[in-house]
């Protein structure tokens, strides 16, 4: 039996060393176990223990000495099972956890920015912008009119958007666009120029240029997300607009 494979399979190299020294031997006392493994005698007794706790290995007592043996080799399948059975138990515990240290984490000191590029890599912003969207938040954005590119991308992507609030600023050239015409945004529209696409969810604000090449950059800031809700804001309550 390959000493790697069971290595892979979760034993150290000393407890794969001792399991396959005492298939060959059989019963043994401790002895010839390192003799035929190859291990430390300092250590043997730790190795043993922990191949007993993994049921790998049994002992007799003889004339008040112990002798060790290996289970069949069967046994590792059930070795297997029961790592198996932790490991779900463990992922199982990790989900629960995960809210937790999300909560434990100072987002305001998070900041971190990525560029997409082409058409599906905004598609793939987007998806990471309004990751586990929630009607309680609401989603803020600028639109200027950038003709079909736009409709198309924003048509196909509406399933997503209108599960979520939002309000948003547009100019008024996109009044007309096909695409708006048939959402429910909640939109005003503006005379004066937009400094152009932007989306702000949460602690995140994504700047998109269509031209040439659809770019978008990604930026998760606490900070730089509330100047832009600020902003957002400043124009949205503005009874003149």
């Amino acid at each position: 039996m390959n000493k790697d494979i069971l290595i892979k399979l979760g034993l150290t190299d000393g407890e794969s060393k001792v399991y396959l020294a005492l298939l060959k031997t059989g019963s043994s006392t401790v002895g010839p176990i390192v003799k035929e493994a190859h291990v430390a005698y300092s250590n043997i007794y730790e190795i043993l223990d922990r191949l007993l706790d993994k049921g790998l290995i049994s002992y007799i007592i003889k004339e008040k000495t112990k002798h060790f043996q290996a289970v069949s080799p069967s046994g590792l399948k059930e070795y297997l099972k029961i790592k198996e059975g932790k490991i779900q138990e463990e992922k199982i515990e990790l989900e629960r956890l995960i809210p937790e240290l999300e909560n434990l984490q100072n987002r305001q000191n998070r900041q971190e920015a990525e560029i997409f590029t082409g058409l599906k890599g905004i598609k793939t912003a987007y998806y990471k912008m309004l990751d586990k969207g929630s009607k309680k938040e609401t989603w803020f954005f600028f639109y200027t009119d950038e003709g079909q590119i736009t409709d198309d991308f924003y048509g196909d992507m509406y399933p997503v958007f209108k599960k979520i609030p939002s309000k948003g600023i547009a100019n008024k050239a996109y009044r007309k666009s096909d695409f708006i015409k048939k959402t429910k945004f909640n939109v005003k529209y503006v005379g004066f120029p937009l400094p152009g696409t932007i989306d702000i969810y949460k602690d995140k604000v994504m700047l998109i240029s269509w031209k040439p090449i659809p770019t978008a950059i990604l930026i998760i800031s606490e900070e730089i997300s509330n100047k832009f809700k600020e902003y957002f804001n400043s124009i949205w309550e503005d009874k003149n607009y």
